[in-house]
């Protein structure tokens, strides 16, 4: 039979009752069996352990500091600090946040694992938090860049009121990653900004026929390909918008299917869900889901900045 990744669902159904096996396979993920001080850095910290006949208990996987004499445990630092959730229940929300394709609701999470819907709120945008990439490589190749509008719904069937909509814009590299941004506006200048951060300059750009994406020859970008929509016109050869738009078939089934309502001010973390999981689509769900525990480092989302 095939050994389970550590990682699978079913492998962390086996461990999330056992509070000690989940800590350890949380400092291999984070240390690899050279645990460092989060707080100064300092190397070969040593372990605290409760004397048999002391009174008082030392709490399982707490670390001293040789250099700053500080005491830490592998929580300290991350997503997970200051909680009072047992890791095997992030484990398992980490497993189903990033094996569902269209994402999981905080609802459903709070009636699958047990907890209140408060915590299974927090826990998931800590969760999207961690998969967020701060570090990007420039996009090669052909890319794709389009824009979406999330959002707006009528309040009443009778109100006239254009419904207020969430600009987004995506770049996806074919065969690659994606990476989706909100926007005021979605304007000319909007998009000139990210394609510069994101893409390299001989770079094919492939895009609809939307004013917004003229002259970006004189920026730089010589190679740009137009698919003209409003001619009926949906692929010529290589040129085509079918990658990106796919994208944004998962992520508005997602949003209106599954969220059903985002607010713009916790928009880029939902953006950086739908995104880690199309740019890691080509894994199996125990890696993908290994991957975004890996993402937890460093990150703190406290529950008052969540909340705003």
């Amino acid at each position: 039979m095939k050994d389970l990744h550590p990682f699978s669902l079913e492998s962390i159904v086996k461990i999330k009752d056992d509070e000690i096996k989940c800590r350890e396979l949380l400092e291999q993920v984070r240390w690899n069996g050279e645990p460092c001080c989060p707080k100064c850095g300092g190397l070969k910290p040593y372990k605290i352990t409760s004397k048999p006949t002391s009174k008082y208990k030392v709490r399982d996987g707490l670390y001293k500091c040789r250099e700053c004499r500080k005491p830490f445990t592998v929580t300290v630092g991350t997503v997970f600090e200051d909680g009072h959730i047992k890791l095997g229940t992030w484990f398992m929300a980490f497993a189903l946040l990033s094996s569902s394709k269209k994402g999981m609701s905080a609802h459903q999470l709070h009636r699958m694992l047990g907890i209140t819907y408060k915590t299974s709120w927090y826990m998931c945008h800590r969760i999207r938090f961690a998969m967020q990439k701060e570090e990007f490589a420039k996009f090669t190749g052909v890319v794709e860049i389009d824009e979406v509008y999330i959002g707006g719904k009528k309040k009443g069937w009778r109100s006239r009121q254009p419904a207020p909509k969430m600009p987004v814009i995506s770049l996806v590299e074919r065969g690659g990653d994606v990476r989706s941004f909100p926007v005021e506006n979605a304007t000319a200048k909007a998009v000139r900004a990210l394609i510069h951060e994101h893409t390299q300059k001989d770079v094919k750009i492939i895009t609809d026929g939307s004013s917004i994406y003229d002259h970006l020859d004189k920026q730089g970008y010589k190679d740009h390909e137009i698919i003209n929509h409003a001619a009926y016109e949906y692929v010529r050869g290589h040129v085509y918008t079918n990658t990106v738009e796919g994208y944004f078939s998962l992520l508005k089934r997602g949003i209106v299917g599954v969220y059903h309502h985002v607010s713009y001010a916790h928009l880029m973390r939902y953006l950086s869900e739908f995104d880690f999981r199309y740019s890691n689509r080509k894994i199996e769900d125990s890696f993908r889901t290994l991957l975004a525990l890996k993402g937890f480092e460093g990150k703190r989302l406290t529950y008052k900045r969540t909340s705003r």
